[in-house]
This record gives structure tokens, sequence and C-alpha cells, in this order.
């Protein structure tokens, strides 16, 4: 089955195909065919496709909107120019695997979408008002340009946490807000978090009721997850993905009384306060020059700016507390593990945030730490009483084999 896997955002779209069935699932041989994404949806894009290994091939073309960029890449995808011998029309796309960002207390797993979900989805946008809205323009288009008769499956960020205790998930806020307003903790990056879990699991050989661990998803968005007994138990993010950890351009943890101060002292409305602490804070707002980790460390090596220094110590220092509190609330774990960009590449930031894990039994291998980039690999000593692990996430991997399952009707085993 060739399974079309779109993560539609509001000026981008990040696309894979990838040929899987049951039976390739159970032999971790799954066809990644092609995968690329697009950028600056709206005005002139730039769109990079890459058929396997084969070196990626650059584009622009003036794509409008979401519809107007699925229905290029499609027919791009099916000329003789793409160099994509398997599919050649689109009646060689089978199916369609979407990223959802919130599918609130309704959805609590992967789901075939009919009109009754895609309203389900729509009634989620005030959760969710960034993202959502954007994740319906990708399921409209491709419904638009494949036809009712493709099944399309969504795959949603917030349902791996599902799990999550009460004494987790709710806030200490007057009861009758979470009754009325839903006001909870939702948790993202579920579908990050869950595979990482999987792969984990899948390298040591161990069940799923053995999965004692802390995951970090570390790159322009951030978030941590404590996963007991291979369900979780706590995240960081909570009823938006502002929560928990210092991020490219969010702030992460803050007092609320924050919010009230600014507004006043600055002039700002809540809408500009939400807009300054989601787009202009985090790494950005700290250094001052940007919200991306590499230049970051590669601008505190060439000229040791104190403010840069500042950004990747609080970048670090928030994600190790986030590790003791969850040792703690776990009773203990086996391992950390570390995934995203910025967890799979950098070798010095899980190394800033592991410094002083030594009493929790956690001590890195500097050779295998240095050595671990972009790839599977135990980055912990040998005599390492809690483990750690790098492991390149893929969500769109997973999103392509939930499509299969639930199309099939098959429960997901991770």
């Amino acid at each position: 089955m060739n399974v079309l896997v779109v993560n539609s955002g509001s000026s981008t779209l990040k696309f894979q195909v990838i040929a899987t069935d049951l039976e390739r699932i159970g032999e971790d041989k799954d066809d990644r065919i092609c995968r690329g994404e697009v950028e600056g949806i709206g005005g002139e894009a730039i769109i990079r496709i890459r058929y396997r290994s084969y070196p990626s091939r650059t584009l622009t073309a003036p794509l409008r909107d979401i519809s107007a960029t699925l229905e290029y890449l499609l027919r791009y995808i099916a000329s003789d120019q793409s160099g994509v011998p398997e599919i050649r029309s689109t009646a060689d796309v089978n199916a369609v695997g979407h990223r959802v960002v919130h599918g609130g207390e309704m959805f609590k797993e992967s789901t075939l979408i009919d009109d009754r979900v895609l309203k389900g989805i729509e009634d989620c946008i005030d959760l969710a008002p960034l993202h959502n809205p954007t994740n319906i323009k990708g399921i409209q288009a491709a419904r638009e340009l494949l036809g009712k008769d493709v099944p399309q499956v969504a795959v949603f960020d917030t349902s791996f946490h599902h799990s999550l205790p009460e004494q987790a998930y709710l806030y200490a806020v007057p009861y009758h807000l979470y009754r009325r307003h839903r006001i909870r903790r939702y948790g993202f990056h579920g579908t990050s978090h869950r595979y990482v879990a999987f792969r984990y699991r899948a390298t040591r050989g161990l069940p799923r009721e053995q999965t004692n661990i802390i995951t970090l998803h570390l790159g322009n968005g951030c978030s941590a997850a404590a996963i007991k007994g291979g369900f979780p138990v706590d995240t960081s993010m909570g009823m938006t993905p502002l929560e928990g950890l210092v991020m490219g351009t969010r702030s992460g943890d803050v007092d609320p009384a924050v919010v009230s101060i600014i507004a006043r002292k600055e002039g700002l409305s809540a809408s500009d306060i939400d807009m300054l602490l989601n787009t202009q804070s985090g790494l950005l707002g700290i250094s001052g020059l940007t919200n991306d980790m590499r230049e970051l460390q590669a601008e505190l090596q060439e000229h040791d700016d104190r403010r840069v220094r500042l950004a990747i110590e609080i970048f670090c220092y928030r994600a190790r507390k986030y590790i003791g509190a969850y040792l703690a609330a776990m009773g203990g774990a086996d391992a950390v593990v570390f995934t995203g960009g910025i967890g799979e590449n950098s070798p010095d930031v899980r190394a800033r945030i592991c410094t002083g894990m030594e009493w929790a039994g956690l001590q890195l291998d500097a050779a295998k730490n240095q050595e671990t980039v972009g790839r599977e690999g135990r980055i912990s000593t040998d005599d390492s009483k809690l483990l750690a692990y790098a492991i390149p996430t893929d969500e769109e991997l997973l999103i392509a084999r939930d499509t299969v399952r639930v199309i099939l009707g098959v429960p997901h085993p991770s």
C-alpha cells in the first residue's frame, strides 16, 4: 500500500510516500519511496524532493495555499520528470496519513477520517488555533485531489498521552474550568515519543511493560515524557505546546503572573503576549540572535557571546531539571532517550544536559556520545546504571504504519 504522509503547516508542508503493509511492518521493511518539504507556501515556494537515497532536487513554484501545494506535488511526483517510477498517477496513491496536532479528549488513537471526524478536529481548533486549521486544510485538499474513495487517517500528536493520570493532566485551577472548557494538560510530540519508545524496547529486546524511560524530543519545539510500563505518565507540554522546556522561540514554563505584568508594563494585549511567548522567546529571546541551536553553538565557539552561552545553559538546565522531576515521579527509570533535531545531532547539548546526573547513575561515554550523530546508539558508559540513548525519530514512518493498521482494522502494538 502506497501511503502519502502529509504534515501541513501554515506556510510549510512535509511529506513522504511510503510503501508498507502488515507484512512489511512486521519485518521492518517499509519502503520509503520519496520524501520532501515545501517552504514559503503563499508566495514563491521552495520545493525539495528526494527519491530514495538519490540527491534531492530543489524546485520553485508560486503556490498560493495547501491545496495548490498538494496538487503540484502529486502532479510532479507522477510525472516522468520526477524519476519516481512507483507513482505514475494519483491512482497509485492508495491512502493518506495526516499528522493532526490536537485531538482533545475526543480522539485517543489514530482514526479513519470521515465527516464526523473532520468535524471533531474542527471542534479542537480552540485548543490549537495555529495548527489544527492547517491540518484540516491538508485533509480537505487531499480529499479534493484524490476523491473520497481514497482512505485518509488522522494520527494525533495528543493521543499517545491519553494514559496520563488525573494528577498529571489536571491543573490546580477551579475544577469547573476543566468540566466546562476541558482546561487540562494534553501533551504533544506524542508520535515522536511513541516511536522512540518503541525503538528503545526493540533495540533492547524488552516487552512494553518493561519500558521505563524518559524521552526528550529536542528540536525547535521541545518536550519531555515520562514513560512507565510503556505508557506516558507525565509530559512537559500542556494544554498547548507552549508549556515545559525552553524551545527555539517558545518560552516554556513561566510564572503565569508574568503575562499580566508584561501586558501592563508594555501595553500589550493578550494575543500580543501569546505571540511574544510563542514566537519571540526561548533561545531566540534570550540570545537575541537566532532560534537555531547550531548557529548558537557556532557563535559561542567563535565569539563566546555571553547571551548565547546563557541561552544554551538555560535550555540544558531546564531539560536536566525535568529529568530529575520525572525520575522522582516515576520512582526511577532505566534510560534517558534523546531525539529530535537537537537531541539526535548535538553531542554537546546531550553532554551539557547530562552533566551532574552521576547521582542518578547516569554517566555519558564521551567517545560514544561524539560518534553518535544522526543514528541510533547507546551513549552512556558500560557501567552506567541509568542508560542514555540517542534514537532518531521517524514520525512519518509511524504515521504510515498507523494508516495501514487503521484501514485494515488492526490495533497497533506500539
